[in-house]
């Protein structure tokens, strides 16, 4: 999974992609400190597989994993050459989804590129910059199409097509709502890979005091969950500088803080979990003493398909898959029991993977 983090400069983009990996971008009260787009991978947090590589005292234990991308704040203009973000658009157009960081906290220490702080204007004016990207990309298509559309009747119909999502994009509405009449406009849409396109989750970030309500006292977090219903969007809290301080600490330390601060869970674990539910992700298990990991799917995949994450021969050459749910393994001590107590299936080519399973694929290439 890759999430690509955008905002506005100074609304803590950097400081939170540094807590979330650790990986010390630059982070400073001026716009523009990101210079180059920074990219880190992040394990996703699952408890299930360290119990099964505790169960199988294996020899390593891998979970699955997110990319994050943060680029350079965005301003007003950005589609025009104004700032630096611009430059860096195309960094995410690869994403899977858009984590946008929005500032809910009042610091007069902190600058804001447009004076106060106002979380649905910022908002607006990103995803007006978006749009104003995917508008040059689809020009650049259209003038192409349109050459052909006089010859061929499949460009025409694409170019009919892409008239109509030029007005829709025109009248400042983002491409995830433009509606196709067919699959062949599905088909062109998603080639186009445009930054509306995609999903947006709305990181709100909150000063400490707002946390341990989940900034139901914020109103700017309000204004933001409300606009998130309104465009079918997730949003969750985060304190910047308190996944900051996290990031510093270990497994236990971290725990006593969280729960200092009166949360269950840190922003990442948040993060991961929106992004899941947005994406429809989920992950199977696969276990045994060399190696135990988690493999991240679309739900709703079925058994040869989710064989392929592993390798390419595992689906070509599907037989089977035995399939355990991870508790089930656990509580009945050992493989062997579970197989005794009726608890491992053989599942075929239709059986739909489910999340937290544990499976063997049985091939023949």
């Amino acid at each position: 999974m890759k999430l690509g983090i955008v905002g506005l400069p100074n609304v803590g983009k950097s400081t939170l992609f540094n807590s979330l990996t650790k990986a010390g971008a630059e982070s400073a009260n001026y716009p523009f400190c990101t210079i180059d787009p920074n990219v880190g991978v992040v394990p996703v947090p699952d408890e299930r597989i360290v119990l099964l590589g505790d169960f199988y005292k294996t020899k390593k234990v891998t979970p699955a994993t997110v990319e994050f991308v943060d680029i350079a704040g965005l301003v007003k203009g950005a589609s025009k050459g104004e700032g630096l973000g611009n430059q860096f658009l195309a960094n995410i157009r690869e994403v899977d989804a858009i984590v946008h960081v929005v500032r809910c906290f009042d610091d007069a220490n902190v600058i804001h590129v447009d004076g106060a702080v106002d979380p649905v204007r910022d908002i607006e004016t990103i995803d007006l910059e978006l749009i104003f990207a995917d508008l040059e990309v689809l020009e650049r298509r259209m003038s192409k199409t349109g050459k052909m559309a006089k010859m061929d009747k499949a460009a025409g119909k694409e170019f009919a097509m892409q008239q109509r999502l030029k007005e829709h994009l025109e009248a400042e509405q983002d491409a995830i709502t433009f509606r196709c009449d067919d699959e062949d406009e599905e088909a062109w849409l998603k080639e186009y890979n445009l930054l509306t396109g995609k999903k947006v989750i709305f990181a709100a970030n909150v000063a400490e005091e707002d946390l341990a309500d989940d900034g139901a006292s914020n109103g700017y977090v309000q204004a933001v969950r409300k606009y998130a219903e309104e465009h079918g969007c997730e949003v969750f809290v985060i304190s910047a500088r308190i996944e900051e301080e996290i990031a510093q600490l270990d497994d236990e330390e971290r725990q006593e803080f969280l729960a200092e601060l009166g949360l269950e869970e840190s922003g990442l674990d948040k993060l991961i979990e929106a992004s899941y539910r947005t994406l429809g992700l989920m992950s199977f298990l696969t276990a045994g003493e060399d190696e135990c990991r988690a493999w991240t799917i679309q739900r709703g995949t079925k058994a040869p398909q989710a064989a392929g994450k592993i390798h390419t021969d595992f689906e070509r050459g599907f037989i089977r898959a035995e399939v355990v749910n991870y508790r089930d393994l656990l509580d009945c001590g050992s493989y062997a029991r579970a197989r005794d107590n009726g608890l491992i299936r053989l599942e075929g080519k239709d059986y739909v993977v489910q999340d937290g399973d544990v499976i063997l694929f049985r091939f023949n290439v």
